[in-house]
């Protein structure tokens, strides 16, 4: 069994409290809005504990920032990420991982990321912010995946789009399943 590297919990940590206070909420409105504890938020802002990808994921919604905004640190000019390297965040209910590749700059509001899954728990996601939308190509295993009214199952090579603002899956339907996804903020 692999251990996963811990998230980025400084950047996760100053994150939280830069766009908090861009936002101009207090600790206690911005864990109501994300239907998470105050102590949890309280713990994260000190850089402590181990958020899993649906509080980011709640907070960056809570927030209207994407969810890279809230682990990507700033980037040097030119910038490599090794396989198996980069900030990665596991899910709570399934075998889900995701793995920050890129950010889109405060014009684009794009984010890459690189997503493992296995077959077993469904990674059943929360609606993102306004007018987003997922791009997902598979690179290996086979993938279910989008809207519940209309997921399309994916060989590797595969492409699919869909509204990122309305609740949404991801399901491996074999092992080693891993994809590109991109995700685009309005």
């Amino acid at each position: 069994m692999t251990t996963e590297p811990a998230p980025p919990l400084a950047t996760i940590a100053a994150a939280l409290r830069r766009e908090r206070q861009r936002a101009g909420i207090s600790l206690t409105e911005l864990a109501r809005r994300a239907k998470i504890a105050k102590s949890t938020l309280s713990q994260l802002e000190s850089g402590l504990g181990n958020p899993s990808v649906e509080t980011l994921w709640a907070l960056g919604v809570a927030l209207d920032v994407p969810f890279s905004r809230l682990v990507e640190p700033t980037p040097p000019a030119v910038r490599v990420i090794r396989a198996g390297e980069g900030p990665r965040v596991r899910s709570e209910h399934a075998d889900f991982t995701s793995t920050l590749l890129a950010a889109g700059s405060p014009h684009v509001r794009r984010d890459v990321y690189v997503i493992a899954l296995e077959p077993g728990q469904v990674r059943v996601a929360e609606a993102h912010t306004p007018r987003s939308v997922e791009h997902v190509v598979v690179a290996a295993g086979r993938l279910r995946a989008g809207p519940g009214t209309d997921l399309v199952d994916l060989d590797p090579g595969d492409y699919v789009t869909f509204p990122g603002d309305v609740p949404h899956r991801y399901e491996a339907l074999t092992p080693g399943t891993f994809a590109v996804l991109v995700m685009e903020h309005p």
